[in-house]
């Protein structure tokens, strides 16, 4: 069955969203919205739709089965209040909401709704992470103990409006950026957090700027500390002008019994397992491999294929049925631990959840 989408939002995300879709099966980007004269016609030519200036007018011009919402943060809530009020399946780009006020209210109405509200965490469907999460779910390192996620990257790139310059606009780095990774930590850790310690600045990035007479305030590096209800330790270590790196993300799972470790964009799986060493240096084999990727897929977007595959289970919730594997609760917890790291990194003090 053929699906028609209506993207909303058609900046970087909302190009990327569109490129996937035209080269998904049986699936037609047929609208799109965009107050920007630029990036609506450059999103509408390239999805081959019609074009609006206003979602709402999108909205009620009855030509999608499903709605994309890739529009800037602090935009989220108007806008998926206004979506909210259809009966459409919507796939809403990270992070639910910009603050936790506004995702509070949006998790509110959601239980009131019918149709489903996925949240996209594309981290999740990248598949060496995913082959990471299988391999701790099953066991393979025993009980988890530990978890270590490290980003180093790039600076934020450029934006209409500059509205990722700003925490007022973004909800900062850690709400901005890291909700993936704090998504990351509750799906592998299998537990709630307890309490986040943050340290961290703007060292580096965007100093030289100015903004209508403002220098941008989003923080480009920090350690955050998190621990879990379960006893799991997890930290978070970011730097967002490290692009001379062997692997913008690593993650590594350390349980009782081994080590997983994953790399992206090597799309790189690591295991090891325990075993008695008899005396020290002794080295013990690692299984190694790459998980494969389709170059096709690389090509269109940035997020090592994943979202594709995101793509496919959500198409595959709205035709047979089942709830979203990222919903809204699970957006608004990853939105509160972004929200509490910034606020621990301000007042230089743990926060308890």
């Amino acid at each position: 069955m053929s699906l028609r989408y209506a993207v909303i939002g058609s900046g970087l995300m909302g190009q990327e969203h569109i490129r996937f879709l035209n080269h998904m099966d049986d699936a037609e980007v047929t609208a799109v919205a965009d107050p920007n004269p630029a990036m609506r016609e450059t999103a509408a030519t390239l999805a081959g739709a019609e074009a609006f200036a206003d979602h709402r007018a999108l909205l009620g011009a009855d030509l999608a089965d499903a709605v994309i919402i890739a529009s800037p943060n602090h935009t989220h809530h108007d806008v998926l209040l206004d979506v909210m009020a259809t009966d459409l399946p919507v796939l809403i780009e990270k992070p639910l909401c910009a603050t936790v006020d506004d995702a509070r209210a949006i998790a509110r109405h959601a239980n009131d709704r019918k149709a489903p509200v996925w949240v996209a965490m594309e981290y999740r469907y990248m598949p060496a992470i995913a082959r990471l999460i299988d391999e701790v779910q099953d066991g393979r390192i025993g009980k988890l103990k530990m978890l270590s996620i490290r980003e180093h990257r790039f600076p934020f790139l450029e934006k209409v409006g500059h509205w990722n310059r700003f925490a007022r606009t973004s909800g900062g780095t850690l709400v901005e950026k890291c909700c993936h990774f704090f998504d990351l930590m509750r799906l592998i850790v299998q537990a709630e957090p307890t309490r986040i310690y943050a340290s961290g600045a703007q060292d580096v990035n965007h100093l030289d700027e100015r903004i209508d007479g403002e220098t941008p305030d989003m923080i480009d590096n920090a350690y955050v500390i998190v621990d879990f209800e379960n006893g799991v330790r997890s930290m978070l270590d970011l730097c967002m002008f490290a692009e001379a790196s062997r692997d913008q993300e690593e993650i590594a799972a350390i349980g009782d019994l081994g080590k997983i470790e994953c790399g992206i964009p090597s799309s790189s799986v690591i295991i090891g397992e325990r075993q008695k060493v008899e005396r020290m240096g002794v080295a013990l084999p690692l299984h190694r491999e790459t998980v494969e990727v389709d170059p096709a897929l690389l090509d269109l977007g940035h997020h090592n294929g994943a979202t594709f595959f995101q793509h496919e289970r959500f198409r595959q919730m709205i035709l047979e049925g089942g709830e979203p594997e990222v919903n809204v609760e699970d957006g608004l917890r990853a939105v509160i631990m972004g929200a509490a790291a910034e606020r621990s990194l301000r007042d230089r003090m743990p926060i308890d959840l």
